[in-house]
């Protein structure tokens, strides 16, 4: 069976089912799957280097807001 973002196995209810992958350097970017929806990732263009956050409502699920942050430039 598929389980929501491709995890291997499924939340118990009342949980939300996510995923983040770092990336590797320049060659694979980070994502971010929240309850099967990608929030962020290289082909929505919407991550940067360093470090990429997605705030999510915590009752509700709703996508809030996304940024990066450059770590590297200060």
């Amino acid at each position: 069976p598929r389980h929501k973002c491709g995890n291997q196995k499924s939340c118990p209810q009342n949980y939300f089912a996510f995923k983040i992958i770092s990336g590797a350097a320049n060659v694979v970017g980070p994502s971010i799957c929240f309850e099967d929806s990608v929030l962020m990732s290289s082909i929505k263009n919407n991550i940067g280097r360093g470090l990429n956050i997605a705030l999510v409502n915590g009752t509700t699920g709703q996508l809030l807001k996304t940024n990066s942050f450059d770590m590297y430039s200060g």
